[in-house]
């Protein structure tokens, strides 16, 4: 049997604002360091923490917005094997399901980097993981409101994925391999 703890288990947290635009942190820590990617973080898995409750602490703890529970939804899960040669990771994707306003960001730069504002359009230009480039940040545009669930290999050059859920906000169901 192999060991349940070989897996990282994370949450990204996509934050829009009323035109749209995606909340990026412009990282300086590892993993990703140098890159952008949404806010979020690790589990806390000893203290048996479930991934909206993660969801709300790591938006507080980032941003320094309070989101209450029903304004987070999650939209997506991710299990990638073998992220950067080291380990592996299952990741809950989740979005606000109301739009944040500028004001609510109680900073914009602390010890993990900047938060900025992006444009939906201009994210896959950014400077991001290439699995983020080329299956999640897709993934995500196109579930707004829906849910997906795929697997990535990492372990191969370059990645192979696998969609193996997908259902779109309007109850179009997609079921395959991408």
């Amino acid at each position: 049997m192999s060991d349940p703890g070989s897996y990282k288990v994370a949450v990204l947290c996509y934050l829009t604002d009323a035109e749209g635009r995606v909340l990026l942190l412009h990282r300086v820590k590892s993993p990703n360091a140098g890159m952008y990617s949404p806010v979020g973080g690790k589990l806390e898995m000893a203290l048996g923490e479930g991934i909206h409750d993660c969801a709300i602490r790591e938006i507080a703890e980032e941003t320094g917005i309070r989101l209450a529970r029903e304004h987070v939804r999650l939209i997506g899960i991710v299990s990638e094997r073998a992220y950067e040669g080291r380990g592996h990771w299952l990741l809950f994707l989740l979005e606000s399901t109301r739009s944040i306003g500028h004001d609510e960001l109680a900073w914009t730069a602390f010890d993990e980097g900047t938060l900025e504002w992006i444009e939906p359009e201009r994210v896959g230009e950014m400077d991001i993981p290439w699995t983020d480039r080329h299956i999640m940040w897709p993934l995500v545009r196109a579930h707004h409101g829906g849910f997906f669930v795929v697997h990535i290999d990492c372990s191969t050059n370059p990645p192979t994925w696998v969609v193996h859920e997908s259902v779109k906000a309007v109850g179009e169901v997609d079921l395959g391999t991408t």
